[in-house]
């Protein structure tokens, strides 16, 4: 364990995510804020933010839980909200392929929007499969201690931070810096474009699934993009 805390590309993981960590703790204090709305104490409110680990998701749960939802309809509602993250390991699965299982297994608990974007930066850019897993870790790593750490700290301030801040939209915005350099290329903006097109266009869908056909849409246009792109080149 040492060696992979002081690797140099796992601490340049964790350094990569510091700024993310920033954008993401009003986030987390509001998770914790609605976890101690809800009722909850402060093992419980520990317990969703170290497994749930999904801000959306824990929210959500948090609401559940105060209105006394069966258990079965919160764990329902949170897997639908975490689909999302089956498009990211489809993405991520030829890059961990090579790793060890028990590698891919902690990997893919640590997987976030924001981990997702450094992680696939840095495995398109080197060869070294080993050392990208270990700078994806390092980025995990990070946030989850930085969500742990802000979601204590709303739980702590209870309702002390009024509603109208909107604390929460720090979060889209952080991810939209750390996804920006990505959109290097027409199918990479095409998709893009589709995705957020289509998750306005299908709002109305319910528990939120216009995210997960927004997110197959654009997969489909960049693919179908890229292919058509390839195929000029070989012309």
């Amino acid at each position: 364990m040492r060696q992979i805390v002081t690797s140099r590309d796992f601490r340049e993981g964790f350094v990569e995510m510091l700024p993310a960590c920033i954008g993401l703790t009003p986030f987390g204090v509001v998770c914790g804020v609605g976890a101690a709305a809800a009722g909850a104490d402060w093992l419980a409110s520990l317990g969703m933010s170290a497994i749930i680990f999904s801000g959306a998701a824990q929210i959500l749960a948090a609401q559940l839980l105060a209105v006394d939802a069966p258990f079965a309809v919160i764990v329902l509602t949170c897997f639908v909200l975490g689909l999302r993250f089956l498009m990211y390991s489809a993405a991520m699965a030829p890059f961990l392929r090579p790793l060890p299982a028990h590698w891919q297994k902690g990997l893919a608990f640590l997987l976030t929007d924001q981990a997702f974007a450094a992680a696939v930066r840095r495995f398109h850019t080197s060869e070294d499969r080993h050392g990208a897993g270990l700078h994806f870790l390092g980025c995990g790593f990070a946030l989850w201690l930085a969500w742990q750490a802000s979601c204590m700290a709303g739980f702590l301030a209870g309702n002390l931070i009024p509603a109208a801040w909107s604390l929460e939209f720090a979060v889209p915005l952080c991810f939209l810096a750390l996804l920006a350099p990505l959109f290097r290329d027409a199918p990479s903006v095409l998709a893009a474009a589709t995705a957020g097109i289509a998750v306005l266009a299908l709002a109305h869908l319910p528990m939120r699934l216009n995210l997960i056909a927004a997110g197959l849409l654009g997969i489909a246009i960049g693919t179908l993009a890229d292919l058509a792109r390839e195929r000029w080149k070989a012309r």
